[in-house]
């Protein structure tokens, strides 16, 4: 336990004595210490006196011809050392944080992304770092990776067929695609639908939805269902698609989990098949070549660390 004179020492210590006696050892002198701090060479005897006085030891041994540094001067400068090296880290270590809590995010998705995974990291992210704004926009995935490459963007979302050039790509999230209908369609409602009956079918989907492009897995399965081969019905924009198929100007696909809600509230029915659903990866992109702010940093780090930590069976949502 500290002695009550050793716990009034910090309070009582005049830390910028400690500063004169640095400078009086790296100087190697009370006089080139005075021309170093624009001093004159008593106050700066005066100051040694001092501190020499409040630590109760002799720190410098000094003469007209002589100046050399006691062993508990060398004690003394040593922590000295320490604690200004210390004090002169705050300004970049303050810096840095208000470098990392401010800022903006601007993020490029596709408009069927519901992905309680990542709502998940943005809540956590945001209730970390509230200063930090967020720009969100949603477009087809083809404009998601324009905005990437052009350097435009943080963060993107979307589906893609190959690879984009110059972008890396974890998977966010899989989902499967149903078939759904509306509820003026003939289907609507019906139990034990024969997949058969789907055929010359109208459809609606998304501008995605080609055999070479990243919903090719829908445009097979209405090719194998004999739908017709062109859709009555096209849109980038899922809420889009969603209206085309409430309003019966086709059947089309969206996601199972996310139309589960119309689902249960009666706006939307589910056709065959109901088993081995195409499956579609979600992506999230990034730019390697952005130098991001410390907030795209921070958001970067927690998004790879849940992608790190959760198994994609975990983000799956399945039909």
């Amino acid at each position: 336990m500290l002695k009550p004179y050793e716990q009034r020492f910090p309070w009582n210590l005049d830390w910028n004595l400690l500063r004169t006696f640095m400078v009086v050892v790296e100087a190697g002198g009370i006089t080139p210490a005075a021309h170093l701090l624009g001093l004159k060479q008593p106050t700066i005897s005066a100051a040694l006196k001092r501190l020499e006085d409040t630590m109760g030891r002799k720190l410098v041994n000094r003469s007209p011809k002589h100046f050399s540094v006691t062993p508990w001067g060398r004690m003394l400068y040593g922590e000295a050392s320490a604690i200004f090296g210390a004090i002169s880290q705050l300004p970049a270590l303050i810096g840095g944080v208000e470098e990392e809590v401010t800022g903006q995010i601007t993020i490029a998705v596709a408009s069927h992304v519901v992905s309680p995974h990542f709502d998940a990291v943005l809540q956590r992210f945001n209730a970390r770092y509230p200063r930090v704004s967020y720009s969100i926009s949603t477009m087809d995935s083809a404009a998601v990776v324009a905005h990437l490459q052009q350097n435009r963007v943080t963060f993107g979302v979307c589906l893609f067929h190959h690879q984009p050039a110059g972008l890396e790509a974890r998977v966010l999230y899989r989902e499967y695609f149903g078939l759904f209908c509306g509820p003026s369609h003939r289907l609507y409602g019906r139990e034990n639908i024969e997949p058969a009956e789907l055929r010359d079918e109208d459809a609606v989907s998304f501008w995605t939805d080609e055999l070479d492009g990243p919903l090719s897995g829908v445009a097979h399965l209405r090719r194998r269902l004999r739908m017709r081969s062109d859709p009555k019905g096209l849109s980038s924009n899922l809420p889009e698609v969603r209206r085309m198929i409430v309003a019966n100007i086709g059947i089309g696909a969206l996601p199972v989990h996310v139309a589960r809600r119309d689902v249960q509230s009666g706006l939307l029915w589910q056709v065959p098949p109901y088993k081995s659903l195409p499956a579609v990866d979600i992506h999230m992109l990034t730019n390697t070549r952005r130098s991001m702010n410390h907030a795209e940093k921070a958001l970067l780090e927690m998004l790879n660390a849940e992608l790190d930590t959760v198994p994609l069976a975990e983000r799956t949502y399945s039909a």
